[in-house]
């Protein structure tokens, strides 16, 4: 087995070396800042505004006229509305503490950049926990923390693949040896740390809800956080330290077989024996704080807008989700 995972690995980065030609990222460390002409105030919140990626994910690959950003198109849709707004940029693959305490040096940039002493945080997928966790830690940095699809009990995707050696092993494989160098890599960003293995134990349903028993236990305690999944609303919007949460979901897979992530989205029906998940996470999941609302025809992908914005032809437009809750903030003096 040593024998074949070093084999992987070398010809990893062979394939690693060749993509990397003609790929440029900033080498600048942290987040990274969006700058766009305002043209109007509609989202211009009091705070900045940082987005936080999910599993698997970057902030940006390439450069400012040719680049495959995580939030497609959002960001600059943001910024054109008044909002001061970063994208951070996390290991794609780690544990909820690991990406947390990368995430909090990326709240303290954006706070030295802006002058300002709060920011507001916006987590897709594990991204979700991964504001929570500075939320518990942090909470003098936080006027908001949002959750979109986010993982706070886990996703039983993870479980099925954890509790088979095969697929276990399969994706550990590709994970620490080819897919996760390889998005760290193309940001010019090496030595981001990738563990696949642990990041897996951290989006399983055993994995968050140790999570929130010790680290987002305030946030439980609090009530803006279920102790586990439950499909009540009933959370509260403010926790004892004044931070706001909200959070919101959506109930699709397939949503355009253009879209490569089609296949990955049946992941979810399968693990669950339902539909009533976004291809990954359950509807129920993601539920913390004000939930705004938990039926968007968007899968896990689309509610990031990622692989270029392709979702349904009927499906609402994630472009101005975003562009509305930065406005929500707004008039919330957040």
């Amino acid at each position: 087995m040593r024998t074949l995972t070093t084999k992987v690995k070398t010809a990893a980065l062979g394939v690693m070396a060749c993509l990397a030609i003609g790929l440029s990222a900033s080498t600048q460390a942290g987040v990274l800042k969006v700058t766009e002409t305002a043209k109007s105030d509609y989202a211009k919140t009091k705070y900045p505004i940082l987005m936080v990626h999910g599993w698997l994910g970057w902030s940006r690959i390439g450069n400012e006229s040719l680049n495959i950003d995580y939030w497609y198109q959002i960001l600059p849709d943001m910024a054109r509305n008044g909002s001061t707004v970063f994208a951070a940029q996390l290991s794609p693959a780690n544990t909820t503490a690991y990406r947390g305490e990368q995430l909090i040096t990326q709240v303290e940039e954006v706070l030295a950049l802006t002058g300002k002493d709060k920011v507001n945080l916006i987590g897709h997928s594990h991204g979700g926990p991964t504001v929570l966790y500075v939320a518990s830690t942090k909470p003098q940095y936080l006027a908001s923390i949002t959750g979109v699809a986010g993982t706070y009990h886990g996703s039983k995707v993870a479980d099925d693949i954890q509790n088979n050696k095969l697929t276990k092993t399969a994706f550990n494989i590709l994970g620490d040896y080819i897919i996760g160098p390889l998005i760290a890599l193309a940001q010019a960003k090496p030595e981001l740390g990738i563990d696949f293995d642990a990041s897996m134990k951290s989006l399983s349903q055993t994995g968050s809800a140790n999570f929130n028993a010790t680290v987002a236990k305030t946030a439980v305690k609090d009530g803006v956080l279920a102790a586990t999944e439950n499909c009540s609303k009933s959370l509260k919007s403010t926790d004892s330290k004044g931070i706001r949460y909200f959070s919101w979901t959506g109930v699709a897979q397939t949503t355009n077989l253009l879209d490569i992530d089609t296949i990955l989205m049946q992941l979810g029906p399968l693990s669950y024996g339902n539909k009533d998940n976004d291809g990954m996470v359950s509807r129920c999941s993601a539920y913390m704080g004000q939930v705004i609302r938990d039926d968007y025809k968007l899968n896990h992908t689309d509610l990031a807008n990622m692989m270029f914005g392709l979702t349904g032809i009927f499906a609402q437009d994630p472009v101005a989700l975003y562009r509305q809750h930065a406005n929500r903030l707004k008039l919330q003096g957040l």
